[in-house]
């Protein structure tokens, strides 16, 4: 060690009750800091550092928590001090958490405001890092019936042909479709493109005899519908 190195404080040294699991334990897993989340995920660190630096490091390589979500397991084993077993339980972690905000299948989630339409795909289309159009196809009693996306384009364009939105509503027997599509700067404010294309979709719509309900624009954690605005 060099002399003006300070020693890696190890979790052995962390008084008992301080220690993330012990914490957990005592106090619950919301009282915790992401970096002891994730330490307790990890288990162990390094012969160098100890298992909250490492999980300290595993976070500042993310520009934020919530990217997280779309990590591979090539980028968390790009982390010093991460192998392929601690990736491994990482991401089976933060798959475990995408489900349990997902609705049981079996139970057929409602639409029926803009705002219900916007918890459902929030939690998925918030930190994409390109524009993703997607569409809800719902039956008569407004029950999605299937969510698919039917354009990923560039982070300033979000451009959709009515013939592949409305080839899908007739496959899945949908009566009416809600559209939404991100927008990777965070600002849900609709472009003119944007409009345009709601346009074009409910037009088509309107003679395929299926009802373009809505069409959400969502930013980061917030969003803004084209009906409740007057665009359609």
């Amino acid at each position: 060690m060099k002399l003006d190195e300070k020693p890696q404080m190890m979790i052995r040294d962390v008084h008992l009750a301080d220690r993330p699991r012990e914490r957990l334990i005592r106090q619950g897993a919301s009282s915790l800091s992401n970096q002891e989340l994730i330490a307790i995920l990890l288990r162990t660190g390094t012969k160098q550092e100890s298992v909250l630096a490492l999980a300290n490091r595993i976070l500042t390589s993310f520009d934020k928590i919530q990217d997280f979500q779309y990590a591979t397991l090539e980028e968390c084993m790009k982390v010093k001090g991460v192998g392929q077993a601690k990736a491994v339980q990482l991401l089976a972690a933060v798959e475990l958490g995408k489900r349990v905000h997902r609705k049981d299948s079996r139970e057929r989630y409602v639409i029926r405001s803009p705002e219900d339409a916007a918890n459902y795909l929030m939690t998925d289309m918030t930190s994409l890092q390109q524009e993703h159009f997607v569409a809800l196809f719902l039956n008569v009693k407004n029950e999605v019936l299937h969510k698919e996306t039917i354009f990923i384009g560039s982070l300033n364009a979000s451009i959709v042909h009515p013939r592949e939105l409305f080839r899908e509503a007739v496959k899945r027997s949908a009566a009416s479709i809600i559209c939404a599509h991100n927008h990777p700067s965070g600002n849900p404010a609709p472009s003119p493109e944007d409009i345009e294309v709601t346009k074009r979709l409910v037009a088509a719509g309107d003679m395929m005899g299926i009802d373009v309900l809505d069409h959400l624009v969502i930013g980061d954690h917030q969003f803004i519908s084209l009906k409740e605005k007057g665009y359609m």
